[in-house]
């Protein structure tokens, strides 16, 4: 993750780019001239669709992008154009192609109901000369990318003399192309580096009823050597990615709630592509890919994710090293903003946690319990001395930090060097603070930064100050 999260690979994109356009309102009537809904509309929103969101997910992780496409010369093309270059996106490489309707699929919503959906757009296929154009200007500029995707979804920009002819080029130079297929027929993406098709669509194009891991494999194997890839992939939805390089490998996935898949394979094409392009092996790609899609999929409608998104996710799941449980005090507030904006119950406590034992990770689990995220401030080895005396701490803060962060409880550990943390907690603003029951009539420090306050009493004859006198007394428990 650290060696992505500061990345910056220049990927380009090329496919069939649209508009979703959603007009929201509210029905309380049904119209006097047929039996349809009257919907009144207050709010209408434009996002990019298609290959679009492919791009999104790019710029979300933090990619340089490019887009190669083909479009009308109308309104919604010059809206299209304007969308790409308000996220920074270069669109030189567009292509307009006269009487041909870029895409547009304008939404109905009432009451979080979608009513209706009306597209203007072209299906069929582009023109020669356009291919020849797209062709042309990829030639000059090819090189400055390291890799390419191309993002199919049927609506006549990823022919197949475009498809060869791209994939051509990239060989060339040495550059992976891959693809988010449609239909039946994947022969037009012979060459490329890898697919990325779901289940159902690798069954429709293999002709193999993928139900076991036996048939999972033939239709990898299938794929593998009917379209010349170097590596074979089949997305499994709530399963995770399997991959046939030279033996099936299965990469569950890490999704621990689903509210909607809406443009999960546009974020699994955009995240595998982006490891690829840093240089990572199959299996750091597919479990990046899985945390991006973990992450996308708790989202409502289609959804883009961040690489702080995916560290903080990945924390989430202790799956990631004690060290992405660790932040500085900037860190942690833009972390807190974030759980904030998404609903979740913050909790902090602190302490010097000196020689962890089981009085501490009881104490711990009981404040986890409060909230959704635990954050725990812990003191700096000067402020430990300055509280417990000059022979501790016994262990230096670095080493308590990545032991507190190693536990399931603790979701974020915080060392400050002042002797109370009124500053972090000032900054945090928790909706719970937590103490041990020894402050029962005490001021807490940071108490009107806080929602509320609770005490959680420590287990009996269990304590750094007892165990260090144990061990000095060479007796045992």
């Amino acid at each position: 993750m650290k060696t992505l999260k500061n990345s910056k690979p220049n990927i380009l994109v090329i496919g069939d780019l649209m508009i979703d356009h959603y007009l929201w309102g509210s029905c309380e009537r049904i119209s006097p001239e047929a039996p349809v809904a009257v919907v009144d509309i207050t709010k209408e929103t434009t996002v990019l669709g298609g290959a679009g969101n492919v791009i999104n997910n790019l710029v979300a992780l933090g990619g340089e992008v490019s887009v190669c496409s083909v479009i009308g010369d109308d309104e919604n093309g010059i809206e299209l154009k304007s969308m790409l270059n308000t996220i920074g996106v270069d669109s030189q490489n567009i292509i307009i192609q006269n009487e041909r309707k870029t895409s547009k699929k304008s939404r109905v919503i009432a009451s979080s109901q979608q009513v209706i959906r009306y597209d203007k757009e072209s299906k069929e296929n582009i023109s020669d000369d356009s291919v020849s154009n797209i062709l042309d200007s990829l030639i000059k500029t090819i090189s400055k990318y390291d890799a390419i995707i191309l993002s199919d979804y049927g609506k006549g920009v990823l022919r197949e003399k475009l498809c060869q002819g791209v994939i051509s080029l990239a060989k060339n130079h040495n550059i992976k192309v891959l693809v988010d297929p449609k239909g039946r027929d994947f022969s037009k993406y012979k060459g490329s580096y890898l697919l990325t098709p779901n289940k159902k669509e690798a069954i429709l194009a293999t002709g193999v009823d993928i139900n076991d891991n036996t048939s999972l494999q033939k239709a990898l194997i299938k794929l593998k050597e009917e379209c010349d890839l170097d590596i074979s992939l089949i997305t499994l939805s709530e399963d995770g990615i399997s991959v046939y390089d030279d033996e099936l490998k299965i990469f569950p996935t890490v999704a621990k709630e689903v509210f909607d898949v809406t443009g999960a394979g546009d974020t699994v094409i955009a995240s595998i592509a982006f490891a690829v392009s840093c240089g990572k092996n199959i299996e750091e790609t597919a479990a990046f890919a899985n945390l991006a899609a973990g992450v996308v999929v708790g989202k409502i409608g289609s959804a883009t994710v961040t690489m702080q998104e995916i560290e903080d996710y990945e924390a989430s799941l202790h799956k990631s090293t004690s060290d992405a449980h660790i932040k500085s005090f900037e860190d942690i507030q833009a972390v807190v903003k974030r759980y904030k904006e998404n609903g979740k119950k913050v909790v902090f406590t602190n302490g010097c946690f000196d020689i962890l034992h089981v009085g501490h990770v009881k104490y711990l689990q009981i404040a986890k319990s409060f909230g959704d995220i635990l954050i725990v401030g812990l003191n700096s080895d000067e402020s430990v001395s300055r509280l417990k005396g000059p022979t501790r701490p016994v262990n230096i803060a670095q080493d308590r930090a990545y032991l507190l962060a190693a536990l399931e409880a603790v979701d974020f550990v915080v060392p400050f060097t002042d002797d109370t943390p009124y500053e972090l907690i000032k900054m945090v603003a928790p909706d719970v603070l937590v103490k041990g029951g020894d402050y029962e009539g005490k001021t807490v420090v940071g108490t009107e930064f806080s929602g509320e306050l609770k005490l959680v009493d420590f287990v009996d004859g269990k304590s750094t100050t007892k165990t260090i006198e144990r061990i000095q007394a060479g007796t045992t428990c």
